[in-house]
C-alpha cells in the first residue's frame, strides 16, 4: 500500500483520522460493492476454466467411447472370421450376432431392473422417518 499522499487513489492515514463516521460508513460500502464485484468477476472467470475442461473431457470422453466401440466391432469381426475358418461364413456371422444380442438382452435386463423405480426407493431412510414419526407421535400424546 502506496502512503504517498500526492497520489491518486493513495490513501493518506491523516486524512482517515479526520473523516466523519457517515464518510467511513460510505467508503465501507462503496469498498464492500467493489469487493462483491471483485469476488464474482473472480468466480466467472473460474466457471468459465472450469467449464471449458469439462467440456474437452466430454468431448474426450464422446471420442474415446467411439473409438472403443469401433475396437468392439472390429473384435466381433475377429471372431465371425476365426469361426468362418471352420463353419460357412454366413454361419459363424449368425451365432456371433446371436451370441452379443444374448449378452445385450441380459445387460439390457438387469440394467431396467436396477433402474426401476422400486430399486430407488430408499428404503433404509423411508423406514426411518416411519420410525421416527412413531416416535414424535409417541412423545406429543
Amino acid at each position: 500500500m502506496d502512503l504517498d499522499p500526492d497520489r491518486p487513489g493513495a490513501i493518506d492515514p491523516r486524512a482517515k483520522a479526520d473523516r466523519s463516521v457517515a464518510t467511513l460508513l460510505s467508503d465501507l460500502a462503496g469498498e464492500t460493492i467493489q469487493l462483491i464485484r471483485t469476488e464474482l468477476a473472480l468466480l466467472k472467470s473460474e466457471l468459465q476454466e472450469k467449464f471449458s475442461r469439462a467440456g474437452q473431457g466430454a468431448a474426450a470422453l464422446a471420442a474415446g467411447g467411439l473409438i472403443a466401440f469401433s475396437g468392439w466391432l472390429v473384435l466381433l469381426a475377429a471372431a465371425v472370421l476365426g469361426l468362418a475358418t471352420v463353419l460357412a461364413p454366413w454361419l459363424a456371422a449368425l451365432i456371433v450376432g446371436l451370441v452379443v444380442l444374448a449378452i445385450g438382452g441380459v445387460l439390457l435386463f438387469v440394467g431396467k431392473t436396477r433402474l426401476g423405480a422400486q430399486a430407488l426407493l430408499p428404503e433404509h431412510t423411508l423406514r426411518s422417518l416411519r420410525e421416527d414419526e412413531i416416535w414424535l407421535r409417541e412423545r406429543w400424546r
